[in-house]
């Protein structure tokens, strides 16, 4: 099965047409980091931030086989995948190195599970896939439907969707990296949001107005948390947890040799950029443009998941939107604001110009938003 792609998300993004119904024979991946409260606490959120980044770069390469392309999506503590039905093996055997290696690597309990989409059919919940597509093979994943949100409550729940600990290879990890610092606001506050629609059309409905209010009050590209990129400044030498944690994902005997290359890669960064920005093949306007460009701060995980930089007034303007929403019953929200964007990067060859990024607003911002929307559905139950 290969999935669809959305190149225009603005125009595409919200259409069920531009998706696919995952087949019976699929499956979806999770990976949860467990103690988000407990990490964010301790000022480990850029630690979260690099494990879930981890799991997208591990399951991007082993849930579908070339030349296909796996939906994958970063969730700030966590990430889901669709895993195609040849690929179940060694996606199990991924998911089991990636818990084993995120707890004795990086001290993060990561909690991973693989639940059928057969199953999720069977309990009459829906999942659709597309790939955003930024050309050059450079894609992250979008689902429409409850199925990810049922996936994701299933392996939280039940054990029997859990995959237990073990080691293994991380094929993909290597091409992580957490070594921009957090980008301050430039408009005002970051703007994290998650919603959840009521299953069906009351759902699909929901999202569309939303979409267009949210279009309304402040457009896509006005609120991309990185701008066009002309924020973002090199700054020589990563810090140095980032870089800490960057080694870990590296086999023993790699990790001076890998801490080597990045010193000198940002110091080559900062040098080229302070020359104007081009020197030979590399070209560091067009590398902070299109980072800018990749990064995932508009998709959607059965609802919309943003990381928005807006004022005071579009944020209240945009909530007064979800609340409207969430009184009539046609969706549950949450949002937490910010004050910067942390970024997390996949490259997989920068002179290839192959390289997407993970946003998320910093002090997990994915999480906390995500925590008051759970909040609410337990509040409910009660």
């Amino acid at each position: 099965m290969s999935l669809p792609a959305i190149v225009d998300f603005a125009r595409e993004g919200d259409d069920p047409k531009n998706y696919e119904a995952l087949a019976r024979d699929w499956f979806l991946a999770v990976a949860d980091v467990e103690a988000s409260t407990m990490l964010a606490g301790a000022g480990r959120d850029r630690d979260v931030n690099f494990v879930a980044g981890a799991a997208v770069a591990v399951l991007t390469r082993v849930a579908t086989k070339p030349p296909d392309m796996t939906a994958c999506q970063f969730g700030g503590d966590g990430a889901i995948a669709a895993v195609s039905p040849d690929c179940e093996a060694a996606t199990r055997e991924a998911l089991a190195a990636l818990a084993h290696w995120a707890k004795a690597e990086i001290d993060v309990p990561l909690r991973v599970g693989l639940v059928p989409v057969s199953a999720l059919l069977d309990a009459g919940h829906e999942i659709r896939a597309a790939l955003r597509d930024f050309g050059n093979g450079n894609v992250f994943g979008l689902f429409l439907g409850d199925g990810v949100m049922a996936a994701d409550a299933w392996v939280k729940a039940d054990a029997k969707w859990r995959i237990d600990p073990a080691p293994g290879e991380l094929p993909g990890i290597e091409g992580l990296s957490c070594r921009w610092q957090p980008v301050p606001a430039a408009r005002g506050r970051v703007l994290c949001v998650i919603v959840d629609p009521a299953p069906g059309e009351t759902g699909r409905a929901a999202l569309a107005r939303l979409s267009a209010a949210f279009e309304r009050i402040v457009p896509g590209m006005t609120a991309a948390p990185l701008g066009d990129g002309a924020r973002l400044e090199p700054k020589g030498v990563p810090a140095r947890r980032a870089l800490q944690v960057e080694m870990r994902a590296q086999p023993r005997g790699k990790r001076l040799a890998r801490l080597f290359a990045a010193l000198g890669g940002m110091a080559i960064l900062k040098f080229v950029h302070a020359l104007g920005g081009k020197l030979g093949k590399i070209d560091t306007n067009l590398y902070r443009r299109t980072l800018a460009e990749r990064s995932d701060y508009r998709k959607l995980a059965g609802g919309p998941r943003l990381v928005l930089d807006v004022t005071a007034a579009e944020a209240d303007a945009i909530e007064a939107e979800l609340a409207r929403e969430e009184n009539a019953g046609t969706i549950v929200y949450g949002t937490s604001r910010a004050a910067s964007t942390t970024i997390t990067c996949l490259v997989g060859d920068f002179l290839a110009d192959r390289h997407i990024h993970f946003v998320d607003g910093d002090g997990l911002g994915f999480w906390r938003a995500a925590a008051i929307l759970k909040g609410k559905r337990a509040k409910s139950l009660s």
